[in-house]
């Protein structure tokens, strides 16, 4: 490979990205905007201490409200302290960062529709299964 070839490869490899970038930018906002005006005391009000209904409800949340694995850590210790039920921080946790709804636009984009709906889909069923099975390990039913 010569120089010309290398540059016309970045170039075009460059292209997709520009091209999604404003998406991008766009889901970051959203996504942060969302975890700002929701108060963390809200969440209480939705959990009722069901072993199958609060990691469902709390998957469904996490798969919205999207985020990064480094604040997941305190934000579970906020809502283990408010006394949410350690299963519905589990799902919530595990779909909060696996799961993205509103990231679904642009990763369909860059990944295809069957690729991104099928890996979101089973994301959020295993949140909740995570969930469900850490609490049983862990006997804090």
């Amino acid at each position: 490979m010569n120089e010309k070839s290398i540059k016309k490869a970045l170039i075009s490899a460059a292209k997709p990205f520009y091209r999604t970038l404003p998406i991008i930018v766009g889901v970051v906002l959203l996504v942060s905007l969302a975890n700002t005006l929701i108060p963390k005391e809200a969440f209480v009000t939705l959990f009722s201490r069901n072993i199958i209904v609060d990691p469902i409800v709390a998957a469904a949340l996490g798969s919205i409200l999207a985020g990064n694995p480094i604040t997941s850590y305190i934000l579970g210790g906020e809502f283990l302290g408010l006394g949410i039920s350690l299963v519905a921080v589990t799902a919530f946790l595990v779909a909060w960062v696996t799961v993205g709804i509103v990231q679904l636009p642009a990763e369909i984009m860059m990944l295809g529709k069957k690729f991104a709906i099928t890996r979101n889909v089973l994301s959020f069923v295993f949140s909740i299964i995570v969930a469900i099975i850490t609490v049983l390990i862990l006997g804090v039913v």
